[in-house]
């Protein structure tokens, strides 16, 4: 695991709240904390690189933009599970992903367009190799949940 300097944790912390909407961003952060632009965008991609940061990006409200969501629990065989994780972080849509213990041991979140895309990926994952079962689960309300990390 990386160590996290000062910087960075100042950095992390304003990267989950506080990016600025504007042509440069990530000047606009260098300028809070003190640095330029290229420094901030070079630690960000040696914490990438280093398994700190996985993606960043925007949240939208998913419904008011006409896609459906669901949540779906796979049954995998526990020697596939690494293999149908692989395939399934490729897809355009996929949100989670992640493992649970029991029968239903592989779990993701699935963005769609259509119900029609939505039966097209979700055929796709049910057929590859390794994969048993698969329960779909439609919310009836939904939640948001800010979660943050204060570093």
């Amino acid at each position: 695991m990386t160590e996290l300097s000062t910087f960075d944790r100042a950095l992390l912390n304003l990267l989950q709240s506080s990016i600025p909407i504007c042509s440069h961003p990530f000047a606009a952060m260098a300028d809070q904390l003190g640095t330029d632009e290229q420094t901030v965008l070079n630690r960000l991609r040696e914490l990438k690189s280093a398994g700190c940061l996985r993606r960043i990006g925007t949240f939208f409200d998913s419904n008011r933009l006409g896609y459906r969501g669901v949540l779906v629990a796979l049954s995998v065989e526990p020697d596939a599970v690494e293999s149908v994780a692989t395939i399934i972080n490729q897809i355009p849509g996929i949100t989670h992903n992640y493992e649970r213990e029991g029968n239903f041991n592989l779990w993701f979140t699935l963005l769609s367009p259509s119900s029609e895309c939505e039966q097209d990926i979700l055929d796709g994952i049910a057929a590859l190799d390794g994969v048993n079962d698969m329960i779909r689960l439609r919310s009836n309300k939904k939640y948001k949940v800010n979660v943050q990390f204060k570093l």
